[in-house]
């Protein structure tokens, strides 16, 4: 994989109106998969809508989109391959590529295991536009990209509740503007300084690998990410024919092609129709033709088609062939790159059987909530209400039993010691994208506890996290009721001590929501998904993609 040699993209403001502002912003046309639009498939090293003048110097954006679907259906696919002969599975094993998880400097602890002792899982699924490959080049590549250093143009966290009753995903859009984390390349050492201020996320691939995308999601986000799924687009197609067709809706007829021949070619009539092959590739590149022509809508067809490939895969009878599923298992596992802890069929078989457990109708896709900033995009407080909800395993449908909110937890191993024999370490973690630290805010903390008993608290400076919510972490089983403790005494909620190996000790972070004054007040519990998310239930077999007037046909 070419990791080196990533450019700048520009960020100047695009035009107002939506369509001509993500040609500006997403720097494609209509390729949801690959390519900046149809004419790649040809090879025309022509780049409509990069936005690029002739002979200036940079290299024109691709928005390559590798199918959203692929880590259900790939491990649900891959659940027929688990009787295959030993050298078979061999050989299934050897396709599989595989990378460094994070390759970032800081991690997020773990969640705490609820009460059965289960935890949830993260994986982040991310799309390359590699051209390393003559089969990726067909797909949508000019001669000239061949070899260029890769794009993460498709981002999306998949999120299994820990007890795998429910499935959240939330999509990044790939020119959402961010902090980059310093990564280390684990191949050669070379180091990635930390971006100068914020840069497009797909450029964060090129910064190490895949362990580098994961790294800044963990940054933004706070989730902790347990596996990534890399996956390129060369078995797009082949994947697409093998499990027979997947339905999707429009409300019109359309025809994705505009005067200058600018679109995927997508031509459907009005109604729902099964897409495979090339025309499965089409939908999924589409933006011409799609509401608004921008990228948020290409999205949500993504999704719709996501949310339909696993209902086929539920209910599909043809995927019992053996042929079939061995086909599909081939062109699958040829097409990812994956972390240590999914370098194997069985790994990826495990996986497969935890996602079944869910059920379409517990299913919610999403879009990170965002705003323009001239040509790119930004998270908003509905973006941080999102990964809230994930952070704290609540489910995006709104149909989570309600909890208890003054339950009290089971009682630690260890009781407590004495207020005054217990050491704490307390940090200021109150800085966020939006304000600046508040200052003080650790030595005031530290004082307060001291005023309460707590004799061996001390301020930190050495380390400033950033935490949306104050939490008392603790390293080890015979810590817990220490750190208990010292919560209870601030009226931080027992659901705020969490167990993580990044701290030494009885560790209080004090966050953003206790940015002033010396008594906490726990936030209010607002549980819904944010409107601006777009969530769609993955049961809901009406939703249909509004065709743009311009782009229908008679």
């Amino acid at each position: 994989m070419t990791r080196s040699g990533v450019q700048a993209e520009d960020t100047q403001e695009g035009p107002a109106n939506a369509p001509e502002r993500e040609e500006a912003a997403r720097g494609d046309g209509d390729n949801g998969v690959g390519g900046t639009d149809d004419t790649r498939e040809t090879g025309d090293a022509s780049d409509e809508g990069t936005g690029d003048e002739a002979g200036d110097g940079r290299r024109p954006r691709r928005g390559r989109r590798v199918l959203r679907w692929t880590a259900v259906a790939l491990a649900v696919v891959l659940a027929g391959t688990a009787g295959a002969g030993y050298l078979y599975y061999q050989h299934l094993n050897g396709n599989i590529k595989k990378d460094v998880l994070n390759l970032g400097d800081n991690k997020v602890a773990e969640p705490t295991p609820n009460a059965a002792g289960q935890t949830p899982l993260n994986i982040l699924v991310i799309g390359s536009d590699a051209r390393d490959s003559e089969a990726n080049q067909q797909l949508g590549g000019a001669r000239e990209t061949f070899g260029s250093t890769p794009l993460a143009d498709v981002q999306m966290l998949v999120h299994l509740s820990a007890d795998r009753s429910n499935m959240s995903v939330v999509s990044m859009p790939r020119d959402t503007l961010l902090e980059i984390p310093r990564c280390t390349d684990p191949d050669d050492g070379e180091v990635y300084p930390a971006s100068d201020g914020r840069v497009m996320t797909n450029q964060s691939l090129g910064h190490g690998g895949p362990g580098c995308t994961v790294a800044t999601w963990q940054e933004l986000t706070g989730i902790h990410i347990d596996h990534f799924v890399m996956v390129d687009f060369a078995g797009v197609v082949s994947m697409a024919d093998a499990v027979g067709g997947v339905p999707v809706c429009v409300d019109a007829n359309i025809h994705s092609r505009d005067n200058e021949g600018h679109g995927s070619g997508l031509k459907l009539a009005k109604g729902t129709h099964p897409v495979k092959g090339k025309q499965a590739l089409q939908w999924l590149r589409t933006r011409y033709g799609f509401e608004d022509g921008s990228d948020l809508a290409r999205a949500k067809a993504q999704h719709m088609y996501l949310n339909s490939m696993v209902r086929v895969l539920r209910e599909n009878a043809t995927l019992s062939s053996p042929n079939k599923l061995r086909r599909l298992a081939e062109e699958a596992t040829a097409a990812l790159t994956v972390d240590p802890g999914l370098d194997t069929v069985k790994k990826l078989y495990d996986l497969s059987d935890e996602l079944r457990r869910v059920k379409p109708e517990r299913i919610t896709m999403t879009t990170m909530p965002n705003r323009y900033v001239g040509a790119r995009v930004e998270p908003t407080e509905d973006a941080e209400q999102l990964f809230r909800l994930v952070r704290e395993d609540i489910a995006l449908d709104g149909k989570d039993a309600r909890k208890k909110p003054d339950a009290e937890p089971k009682a630690p191993a260890d009781p407590a010691a004495p207020d005054a024999e217990i050491a704490v370490r307390v940090r200021n973690g109150t800085r966020t994208d939006r304000l600046a630290m508040a200052p003080g805010r650790a030595n005031t903390v530290a004082g307060l506890l001291a005023d309460r008993g707590f004799a061996k608290a001390v301020a930190d400076p050495s380390v400033l996290p950033s935490e949306d919510r104050t939490v008392v972490r603790y390293p080890s089983a015979d810590l817990e009721g220490d750190a208990r403790r010292v919560a209870k005494s601030l009226g931080v909620p027992a659901g705020s001590v969490q167990r993580s190996t990044d701290v030494s000790g009885v560790t209080l972070v004090v966050g953003a929501d206790w940015r002033e004054g010396t008594a906490y007040k726990a936030p209010g519990s607002d549980d819904s998904t944010p409107e601006s998310a777009e969530a769609l239930n993955g049961a809901d077999e009406s939703a249909c993609m509004e065709v743009n007037p311009a782009f229908t046909w008679s």
